[in-house]
């Protein structure tokens, strides 16, 4: 069995990595085709788009709502406004990234499903 793994170790991508698949009693090159269809498959799942636009605008309109948030809760003029656009920016960029990392794990989740949902089609006893 140590001889299946090391080969498919070379062979496995991205989302084939947690995928988990009974191979007693299977062909290797027969498992290594299909695990390699399914995994071209897997790549065709789109990312979702992200909520915000990235960091900077993000950022910005972080920096908006703290600058404006700062001139009104009492802060003296533009020392409050630049006090609330410094902790909007970083509020802002802590979120878009965030939302980005929370976008790249749910798109991995998706491939890994379509790679387990491939191999139980194509007749193999998937794990997990």
């Amino acid at each position: 069995m140590k001889k299946l793994f090391i080969p498919l170790f070379l062979f496995s991508s991205f989302a084939s990595a947690s995928v988990i698949v009974d191979t007693k009693d299977v062909d290797e090159k027969d498992y290594i085709y299909d695990m390699q269809q399914c995994e071209q498959l897997a790549g065709q799942v789109q990312k979702q788009e992200s909520n915000s636009r990235g960091a900077l605008a993000t950022g910005a309109k972080g920096a908006a709502a703290g600058a404006a948030y700062g001139a009104i809760s009492g802060g003296s003029g533009t020392s409050g406004a630049k006090t609330g656009a410094g902790v909007g920016v970083a509020t802002g960029i802590f979120t878009g990234s965030k939302d980005r990392r929370d976008n790249e794990k749910q798109h991995k989740a998706e491939q890994q499903q379509v790679v387990k949902n491939c191999m139980t089609q194509r007749g193999y006893v998937v794990l997990n």
